[in-house]
């Protein structure tokens, strides 16, 4: 009798593993786009060149087929595994080789 509860009690264990619950799955964190932290964010200025923003902020990940190098969109999107998803877009708007306008929609659920 004391060896199938001490079996219980180790088969009980080993399903509990690391996860949270009895049978829970670990589910991976899935992140796409260009992660923007504040302070590259805060150094991106009208007046300057397309090579400045692509060595500040990196290649965007999107580029309208339409306009060229008039606009350049920066997408972030993170799914944890275990928390609420976030997203961010930034675009930089380019006339005449300068930024002209920036617009950040900020971290939003």
């Amino acid at each position: 009798m004391a060896r199938l509860i001490l079996y219980s009690i180790l088969i009980a264990g080993l399903l509990q593993g690391c996860g949270g619950g009895l049978f829970s799955v670990f589910e991976p964190d899935v992140q796409q786009g260009n992660a923007l932290n504040e302070d590259q964010v805060e150094q991106l200025q009208e007046g300057m060149t397309p090579r400045q923003v692509r060595f500040l902020l990196g290649e965007p990940v999107l580029k309208d087929p339409f306009q060229g190098d008039r606009r350049w969109d920066y997408v972030y999107y993170l799914n944890p595994g275990d928390g609420p998803v976030e997203r961010r877009r930034l675009t930089v708007f380019f006339e005449q080789g300068q930024v002209s306008q920036i617009s950040d929609t900020g971290i939003y659920p």
